[in-house]
């Protein structure tokens, strides 16, 4: 080596002999391991013989420290080194990333090559702060008549979309991406199957990725993989929100990205709760559901959590924390999907809490006579279907009677129609003139 390159080695100060530690004890999710000072966080290298993979710290005892690692520990051995990894927990981001699907890591998996990296972030930040966060006073249209007409969402609002299984909230996903205009869509499929991410781009966004990011960790992948996945999904919103660009941001779902903190708490020995969840799985939720939201000077996030109530109880622990952080909920009924009616938004379990502060008077009368009279035909449902009701009994319910096709019509849409705001507002108005 030339004296040049060894100066300029020295100047970065770079360590030239890193400390390290060794492995003490290799289980089948886990790692400990000693002789290292590490915090909790901290992002560590394990080297192998033939293998190398990186992991976090998320424990410390007395004279060891237990590390969580992103891949299997297969491999690996007792006496194998550790260390710590100075560049900590980053992903690159950059324009580069419009358009392509990623992994946890940012890494390109979709074999388009690779991706151009402006700069390098930490994929943990901190909320945006209470005083720094701007008043939500602009409407966010999503192009759906059910969500735009009854359920209008802002610029920087967090909404929860609540479903069983098979009830038909990727069609609605699709929907939402594909009828929004934010600058930049984030989307981040989390605990989901191998085969349904290809089918999710091809089938419900038409293999359109314009503008989009797509940040996938799927279900045979690590429990840190599906956990950091939504952080980097996040990361990468605010990298773009930074930039003074509305972003919207999609996660399905956050109960699979529960169930992975679950498995991460309960190796390390946390005690169980409600449903078997560890009380870091219902604390890391705000961590990433309050990164969301719209900054001053900046630009804003607007977040669809998708939730997967198990056995359609609202009241699931995940469920109802979520419920608590986010600013609205959208309920998919599997009772409307049997019946034909999509997508099957429950208007009467659903609610959003910003929408009274960014719609017009007429527009709100409009969306509180629809509920009114939507709820009820739903009360008198079995009287009118077995014929107990006589017309001319009630006049309001007489009145609901005829407008019952509207009703129907205005809460069903086809997946791939794609309505502007104005027009929405219109057909809402029409049903009651």
């Amino acid at each position: 080596m030339s004296l040049d390159k060894l100066r300029i080695k020295l100047e970065t100060k770079i360590n030239l002999s890193p400390h390290f530690g060794e492995i003490t004890h290799i289980y089948s999710n886990k790692i400990k391991a000693n002789g290292l000072k590490t915090s909790i966080g901290d992002i560590v290298s394990i080297k192998g013989t033939d293998n190398h993979i990186l992991g976090i710290v998320s424990a410390i005892d007395v004279e060891s420290f237990s590390i969580i690692p992103f891949t299997s520990t297969q491999g690996y051995r007792i006496g194998d080194k550790v260390f710590v990894d100075q560049k900590g927990l980053k992903i690159g981001v950059g324009d580069g990333l419009l358009g392509r699907v990623v992994d946890t890591m940012a890494n390109p998996i979709d074999n388009l090559g690779e991706i151009k990296k402006d700069t390098f972030i930490p994929i943990l930040n901190k909320p945006i702060k209470a005083m720094n966060r701007g008043l939500i006073d602009e409407k966010f249209s999503v192009g759906i008549k059910s969500i735009d007409g009854l359920l209008t969402c802002g610029k920087g609002q967090k909404m929860g979309i609540f479903a069983g299984s098979g009830v038909g909230k990727s069609t609605l996903l699709g929907m939402i991406v594909k009828g929004s205009s934010a600058d930049v869509k984030v989307i981040a499929l989390i605990g989901e199957r191998g085969r349904e991410v290809p089918e999710f781009i091809i089938k419900n966004l038409g293999n359109d990725l314009t503008n989009t990011i797509i940040v996938v960790a799927t279900s045979d992948d690590s429990p840190l993989m599906r956990k950091y996945g939504a952080f980097t999904a996040m990361s990468i919103a605010e990298y773009f929100k930074n930039q003074g660009k509305d972003v919207l941001f999609i996660m399905d779902s956050v109960t699979r990205f529960a169930m992975a903190q679950r498995e991460i708490g309960l190796s390390l020995g946390e005690p169980p709760t409600s449903k078997g969840y560890p009380p870091s799985s219902l604390s890391l939720l705000p961590q990433l559901m309050e990164r969301a939201g719209k900054e001053e000077n900046k630009g804003s996030i607007t977040a669809f959590f998708t939730v997967l109530v198990e056995g359609d109880d609202l009241n699931d622990p995940i469920a109802d924390q979520s419920r608590s952080i986010l600013d609205g909920h959208i309920v998919l009924s599997r009772e409307l999907s049997e019946f034909g009616i999509y997508p099957p938004i429950n208007i009467l379990s659903s609610a959003s809490r910003i929408m009274n502060d960014i719609i017009d008077k007429k527009h709100k009368e409009n969306a509180m006579k629809f509920r009114k009279t939507y709820s009820l035909l739903k009360e008198n449902e079995i009287l009118i279907r077995i014929g107990s009701y006589q017309r001319g009994n009630d006049k309001e319910l007489d009145e609901a009677l005829n407008k019952k096709e509207k009703l129907e019509s205005f809460l069903q849409q086809d997946s791939k129609e794609q309505l502007e705001f104005s027009d929405i507002y219109t057909k809402l108005n029409e049903i009651f003139q």
